[in-house]
């Protein structure tokens, strides 16, 4: 196959025309409707200061600003995930606690929003999203009788919720999905009140209130969303307007391939896109995949095979018209490689002045036979490019997970460490929970704006051709995408339940700078008498050091097909404490905030403390349930009847746990003397039953200051 590229110091190369054909089905990119103006300055852009970070509905209405990396943000997903490691009930029902009027299986402290709910269909509903102390019902109307679901069904209230923000399962074709912004100051807790089939996960962003925010973070006022975001999600992006030269520093906003219908199979030959000379490709995909989807095979003769919002793929006439409207920064030069039959086009902008932006990646992994047991490594940033070190954000999956119309090889959890965690900060509940669907989208298809399942036939037999064959989906994040400072490692479980060993094919999207903007600068060993003498470590009411062999939670401990441990238990030695504890740890003095780690024992119910930094309140760190869950699903439960719940106690209690200090606390400053405060109750399991204790525990601090 000959390739054609395009370097974009001009604006087309090798035999690629730059003419434009805009789709008049397209409505116009800026036709979104009266924008709400932002409480912002945008002349107020300073190089020499992280970039804004857009809040709330705004991380929609400045999706532009995708590439700018996020200085005081850190993103965590939650899950009714089985603790045990295995996949228990499809990793449903497990729950963190049960209150008199509901299952809890989210509950946060600190000043965010909650960008993201996914639930199987409707159940659990009613739902109590409960921010900042305030309660709010929010259900679905099949809701008032589950045996029989309503097709068509809404959320209520329809106004707070309203597509394209949020999706019921009968146009999901399986799941309740809501990207409604959901803003709290200072905590968060979400409530199912029916156990039945409660699956779930739930992306919630925290920032550092006194970084730069495109607006405060204000309570959520349960109105609907502004007109011009919703406009702005129905809109497909294509048209690519009057293109210009291409020279010095730049963004691609749109990018656009052509090709005939009868030559579909180009699909599966590579895009690859270079920036600024670097030595390899930050672009190195398939062009279908890289696009979302596996095959551009289209079994039912859709317009769109995928209408999501960075990417569409349209059958117009006797084309196939590939678009996607990631921006795509770069300094000096870039060089656009496709093959030879495909057509080019590329309209870009100046950068501006903020130059703190990630290039853009997909980064492509064949997984012809998956090893049981063993996750699927979708991307580790250690190394890309020759960088052990990147700054960035993760936004997004498209991934073929058979060549064998087979569906049931989607119960691995999505597991995402980032910046040397132990802990996944992002845990879910299955591969189609994570793109949109649910109970395997019943072998149907669909393209929303950030999740999809756009090919595959519902079973083998059913197959048109061997194209018709591949099943593939995506997931896009743009209000619950998920920074990184130093590295991100994305994981697929395969293993307990999901043992097959289909074909899959994944791309991971992400921008990264190669370099690190969340520095290491300190660390602290609790119970090593040394260490503690040099941090200036105290402590009232703590045990002796205490020796603990445990587990993280990173997947099953035995394959029981192979008979070996799979993740083995790990000893570390620290403490517990009911008392007020303090340390001194250093930090760069040239920071934009802090972000500190603790490892701990978290067996301990509850455990929440203030923290305080050199004598100022800096907020609560607080990590809800323990290693103990509450299983509401057991066998004599109906959609209707909750049946008396399950402890199961799960033999993982290690676990790393954040707490992000305000940059107006650490700015210009080269130690902080930290004091955690334990403070306020631990909830029992079950309404009725006696308090647990209060304790605080802690093997290891870590300081990672962010820079620029």
């Amino acid at each position: 196959m000959r390739w054609g590229c395009i370097c974009l110091v001009w604006l087309a190369g090798c035999g690629h025309p730059a003419e434009t054909h805009p789709d008049a089905s397209v409505p116009d990119v800026g036709d979104a409707g009266d924008a709400e103006p932002p409480p912002f300055d945008e002349g107020a852009i300073d190089p020499a200061k992280p970039p804004l970070i857009p809040v709330g509905f705004d991380a929609f209405r400045m999706w532009d600003r995708w590439a700018h990396l996020r200085i005081g943000q850190r993103t965590y997903m939650r899950s009714t995930f089985d603790r045990t490691g295995h996949n228990r009930a499809a990793d449903a029902a497990h729950y963190l606690r049960k209150r008199a009027d509901a299952y809890v299986p989210l509950d946060v402290a600190g000043s965010g929003v909650l960008a993201f709910v996914r639930t199987n269909h409707w159940h659990g509903s009613p739902w109590h999203y409960t921010a900042d102390g305030r309660d709010t019902i929010v259900a679905e109307t099949t809701t008032a009788d589950p045996t029989k679901p309503i097709t068509g069904s809404t959320f209520i209230p329809q106004e707070v919720f309203p597509e394209p923000l949020a999706f019921t399962w009968s146009t999901t074709k399986g799941a309740d999905l809501s990207w409604v912004p959901v803003p709290f100051t200072q905590s968060f807790e979400l409530g199912y009140e029916r156990a039945f089939y409660g699956t779930g996960y739930y992306i919630f962003n925290l920032y550092d209130s006194s970084s730069a925010l495109s607006r405060p973070i204000e309570t959520w006022d349960v109105k609907a969303p502004p007109e011009d975001v919703l406009n702005l999600l129905r809109h497909v992006r294509g048209d690519l307007g009057q293109p210009v030269a291409l020279e010095g520093a730049r963004t691609i906003r749109t990018l656009r391939l052509t090709l005939p219908r009868d030559r579909a199979a180009l699909g599966h030959e590579r895009i690859r896109i270079t920036w600024d000379d670097r030595a390899a490709p930050s672009v190195d995909a398939p062009i279908a995949l890289f696009f979302g989807a596996g095959t551009l095979f289209n079994r039912d003769g859709r317009e769109f095979l995928v209408r999501a919002f960075p990417s569409t793929i349209r059958y117009a006439g006797d084309s196939i018209v590939l678009t996607s409207s990631f921006p795509m920064p770069f300094f000096s030069r870039a060089r656009i490689e496709v093959p030879d039959g495909v057509k080019l086009e590329v309209l870009s902008e100046p950068l501006g002045a903020q130059r703190h932006v990630g290039y853009f990646h997909a980064t492509y992994r064949d997984h012809p036979v998956p090893t049981p047991s063993q996750d699927l490594v979708l991307l580790d940033t250690k190394g890309v490019e020759g960088s052990d070190a990147w700054c960035g954000h993760f936004v997004g999956t498209s991934f073929q997970f058979s060549d064998a119309a087979d569906l049931t090889t989607l119960e691995g959890d999505p597991r995402f460490f980032f910046d040397d965690s132990q802990t996944p900060q992002a845990m879910g509940t299955g591969t189609e929970e994570w793109a949109g669907g649910g109970d395997y989208w019943g072998g149907q298809t669909m393209t929303l704006p950030f999740a999809g399942h756009p090919t595959g036939a519902p079973s083998p037999d059913k197959a048109l051709e061997a194209e018709d064959k591949i099943e593939s989906a995506y997931r896009f994040l743009l209000s619950d995408l998920m920074p990184f400072g130093r590295n991100a490692l994305i994981r697929l479980e395969h293993g307990a339940e999901n043992q097959a060993t289909q074909h899959y094919k994944t791309v991971t999207f992400w921008y990264g700078r190669p370099r690190a903007c969340l520095v290491q600068t300190d660390a602290l060993h609790v119970g090593d008498a040394a260490d503690e003498a040099k941090h200036a470590w105290t402590a009232e009411g703590a045990s002796e050091p205490e020796t603990l062999e445990s587990r993280y939670e990173w997947g099953i401990d035995w394959d029981r097909f192979k008979m070996l441990s799979v993740y083995p238990p790990s000893s570390d030695t620290g403490r517990r404490m009911t008392g007020p504890s303090e340390m001194t740890l250093q930090i760069d003095p040239n920071n934009f905030g802090v972000v500190l780690r603790r490892k701990f024992d978290q067996s301990f119910v509850d455990q929440r403390a203030e923290v305080w930094i050199d004598g100022e309140r800096a907020g609560v760190w607080y990590f809800a349930g323990s290693n103990t869950a509450l299983f509401g699903w057991t066998p004599g439960t109906t959609e209707t009847f909750n049946a008396p719940p399950e402890k199961i106690t799960s033999n993982r209690r290690w676990r790393e746990e954040e707490f992000i200090v305000p940059r107006r606390l650490t700015r210009g400053k080269k130690e902080l003397r930290v004091r955690i405060v334990p403070i306020g109750s631990p909830q029992p399991l079950l309404p009725g039953e006696p308090t647990p204790e209060r304790v605080w525990s802690a093997y290891r601090y870590w300081a990672y200051s962010w820079v620029l």
